[in-house]
């Protein structure tokens, strides 16, 4: 497809809201861009920390634009949610695992029965996307990691400044009864639950969830799904180490892993953020992934749109 008839198409991939109601009664709206015409793969994508569904827009429609259609989940807090993070309003990983993504999943399911889902995301979207997986692998063919890898605190420079963030993070969020992340700099207004779960992990390098009984650790090692990993080469956020320590808790299984690098964004820096706006450089390495021999796809026969 050229340049211009992606352009086109782009302009033509109008989002479609969808309202989800999750276990416990919190709402939210998932954001779907599809293609023009018939397709059969459609990624299910789970933002980073603290960034609105809508932000990925631009990546959702250069996906349609090359025959995958898209659906954009909306964090709890964030966005379209109907809940804010407080001192009376709480949540960790156990919603987000138990009520808000088998919520959403579910209304994609309704739609678009016959449709391959791949299951996708960015940084931490990109665990919690491996953490159900290892918990529903029969519901997906494939899985997806954009600038995503372990917070484990031994995997980065400077390690140990981000091991004190891990210990000073929870007291913060515990003392103001939700982090900050505007004010400081860091991610959205977080739930204390969540900073809780996600700086456990970034000390241990183990994954757990409060008030969930199940091993992850050992679910991850049965997970066997196809998976691209796309690295962003200045991410320090996402460093080498980070991606593989993540990969390494898989199961054995189809795994590709590339770099992007500037060049590959006409020049903008390829950190952690930087791709989202110039995002039609992941579509390609996504939509050439599916295409190619490596994705040994178990999907659902037939198509869909």
């Amino acid at each position: 497809m050229s340049d211009r008839s992606i352009e086109s198409t782009l302009a033509a991939a109008e989002p479609l809201a969808v309202p989800v109601t999750a276990a416990d009664g919190a709402r939210y709206e998932w954001l779907a861009v599809l293609p023009a015409g018939r397709w059969r793969h459609l990624l299910y994508w789970i933002p980073a920390m603290g960034i609105p569904a809508r932000h990925y827009l631009p990546l959702a429609q250069a996906l349609a634009a090359r025959g995958i259609a898209v659906v954009l989940h909306e964090w709890r807090g964030i966005g379209s949610s109907d809940r804010r993070a407080g001192r009376g309003s709480n949540w960790g990983y156990r919603q987000l695992l138990q009520d808000d993504l088998p919520a959403g999943l579910a209304a994609v399911r309704r739609r678009w029965p016959q449709a391959s889902c791949l299951l996708g995301g960015h940084s931490l979207g990109g665990q919690l996307g491996l953490l159900y997986a290892s918990l529903h692998p029969g519901d997906f063919t494939s899985l997806l990691l954009v600038a995503s890898g372990s917070p484990y605190w031994r995997c980065f420079r400077r390690g140990w400044l981000i091991g004190v963030a891990y210990v000073l993070a929870p007291l913060l969020a515990r003392l103001v009864g939700y982090l900050p992340g505007r004010r400081i700099g860091f991610g959205g207004n977080e739930a204390r639950g969540v900073i809780a779960d996600w700086a456990r992990s970034g000390r241990t390098g183990r994954y757990a969830a409060a008030g969930m009984a199940q091993d992850f650790e050992r679910r991850l090692a049965a997970l066997s799904l196809p998976l691209l990993a796309l690295r962003l080469q200045e991410d320090w956020l996402g460093p080498p180490a980070s991606l593989d320590w993540l990969l390494g808790k898989l199961g054995p299984g189809e795994r590709r892993v590339e770099a992007i690098a500037r060049e590959d964004l006409g020049g903008l820096p390829a950190d952690h953020f930087g791709w989202m706006k110039t995002p039609a450089p992941i579509a390609a390495r996504v939509a050439d992934w599916l295409a190619g021999p490596d994705a040994a796809f178990a999907g659902r026969d037939g198509a869909a749109g």
